[in-house]
């Protein structure tokens, strides 16, 4: 009886294993392949050829597994969650026909767990099949929308007033795009999770603004227009502004300063997706200014300790 060669076939099964669970937990936001490359455990030699051909392998089994990452960006590994089962099961040509039939009902939510990238689908092809959602808020954007009602709710602990725009579907969640009422005299367009709504009611119908419809949302949270525009100074050690770059883009401005730090300048239209980012960033980045974005930040760091 030859022990080794069980243990070498058991070996390579466990690391497939703890990268499927690496990329699972990490949901949307994925994991960067560095840390993919220290769950595979792959030693010096080569590694990233190695992972490579784990990915390669895990693909050829039906599972869809994307480098999310930005051009000049790190790699970054998404699984998209599905059931493979369907993939391996159909012909290819059965596979090109579940595609087109998913391009000709408009549903972007499939074309990810099909393989068809949504950048390709044209504009003017689909008969806008809703995915079933039972949500209250979601009937009550979409009705505000249809009957052009100003919507009432409450988002992230403040009350709002809003004149839809349109209600999308992008990224794995629905989103209301709209302008509050306070912001009607700039345009200032927001984007709000429909998930993340309560307590929504409506307007008489024709109380709204007419609105344009919204195209894709950006998919970087910064790029939100949740709030309106300010300009945050952040300052860190040169040797952490790459890590800052990548959590934050790339700034509107760099400044060098003598003492070896650089201070950045950003716009921010999302004020909490910042706080995230900078709670991610630890002590490599500070945030001078404003007053008020830094009191924020204050009030949210003691709230969550107590």
């Amino acid at each position: 009886m030859s022990p080794g060669a069980g243990r070498d076939q058991l070996k390579p099964m466990r690391r497939i294993v703890r990268l499927m669970m690496t990329l699972d937990n990490a949901g949307r936001v994925g994991v960067l392949g560095d840390r993919l490359i220290e769950v595979g455990g792959y030693g010096d030699s080569d590694p990233v050829t190695q992972l490579g051909k784990d990915l390669k392998h895990l693909r050829k089994q039906g599972w869809q597994i994307d480098n999310i990452a930005g051009q000049g960006e790190p790699a970054r590994y998404r699984m998209v969650s599905c059931d493979n089962r369907l993939r391996l099961a159909l012909s290819p040509v059965q596979v090109a026909a579940l595609q087109r039939a998913m391009i000709l009902a408009d549903r972007a939510d499939l074309a990810k767990r099909l393989s068809v990238e949504t950048a390709t689908i044209p504009a003017s092809v689909g008969s806008a099949v809703i995915p079933h959602d039972a949500s209250v808020e979601l009937s009550l954007c979409m009705k505000a929308l249809r009957v052009r009602s100003r919507l009432r709710f409450r988002y992230l602990g403040t009350q709002r007033l809003a004149h839809p725009a349109s209600v999308r579907f992008q990224n794995g969640q629905w989103y209301f795009s709209a302008v509050e009422d306070a912001d009607l005299d700039s345009g200032l367009l927001k984007h709000f999770v429909v998930s993340r709504m309560s307590d929504p009611t409506l307007d008489v119908p024709g109380s709204a603004e007419p609105l344009e419809a919204t195209g894709t949302i950006p998919l970087h949270p910064l790029l939100w227009e949740v709030d309106a525009p300010t300009q945050v100074k952040l300052r860190a050690p040169a040797d952490y502004v790459p890590d800052v770059v990548r959590l934050l883009r790339e700034p509107d401005s760099r400044s060098p300063r003598d003492d070896g730090d650089v201070d950045m300048t950003y716009t921010v239209t999302h004020r909490a997706a910042l706080r995230s980012r900078l709670y991610a960033l630890g002590n490599r980045v500070r945030l001078v200014s404003p007053d008020d974005v830094r009191d924020e930040l204050l009030t949210e760091l003691q709230k969550v300790s107590g």
